[in-house]
C-alpha cells in the first residue's frame, strides 16, 4: 500500500511540475468562464422576470459549463504539451493562442449577458468596439474580397 501511495504521489507531483507553467493560462480561462456563467445565470433570471415566468436554476446548464471548462482546461494542457515537449525548439505559443481564443469567446458572451442585464448604452458601445476591433485585426481579407462568405 505504501509503495502504491509513493508511486501515485510521485506521478501527481511530476504532472504538477510539468503543467505548472500553464497554470496562469488555466486560471485566466477559468475566471472568464466563471464570469460568463455568473452573468449568464443573472441574464437568464432577468429574462424570465421580464417575461413573467418563474425562474429556477437548471443543473443541465451548469453541467454544460463544467464540461466546457473541463474541455478548455484539457485543450490548454494539451497545447502546452505541444509547446513545451514537441515544438520546444520553436516559439509557437499554441497554449497562449488557444487560451486567448477561449477567453475572447467568453468575453463576448459576457458582454452579451451584460447587455441583456442592463440596457445601459455602455455595454452596447463596448460590444460594438470589440466587434470593430476583431474585424480590424482579423478581417483584413474582407476588405479585399478574399473572404469566402
Amino acid at each position: 500500500m505504501e509503495t502504491s501511495y509513493r508511486l501515485f504521489s510521485g506521478a501527481a507531483a511530476a504532472a504538477g511540475a510539468l503543467f505548472a507553467p500553464a497554470a496562469p493560462l488555466v486560471l485566466c480561462a477559468a475566471l472568464f468562464i466563471g464570469a460568463d456563467f455568473a452573468t449568464g445565470t443573472a441574464a437568464d433570471r432577468a429574462r424570465c422576470r421580464r417575461a413573467g415566468r418563474r425562474w429556477y436554476f437548471e443543473s443541465r446548464k451548469a453541467r454544460r459549463t463544467v464540461v466546457k471548462a473541463a474541455t478548455v482546461i484539457a485543450a490548454i494542457a494539451l497545447a502546452w504539451l505541444l509547446d513545451s515537449c514537441i515544438l520546444a525548439r520553436t516559439t509557437p505559443c499554441l497554449a497562449k493562442c488557444f487560451a486567448g481564443f477561449a477567453c475572447g469567446v467568453e468575453l463576448w458572451s459576457f458582454l452579451e449577458n451584460c447587455t441583456q442585464l442592463s440596457d445601459a448604452p455602455f455595454f452596447r458601445l463596448l460590444q460594438r468596439y470589440v466587434r470593430h476591433r476583431i474585424d480590424r485585426e482579423f478581417g483584413a481579407d474582407d476588405e479585399r474580397g478574399d473572404s469566402p462568405r
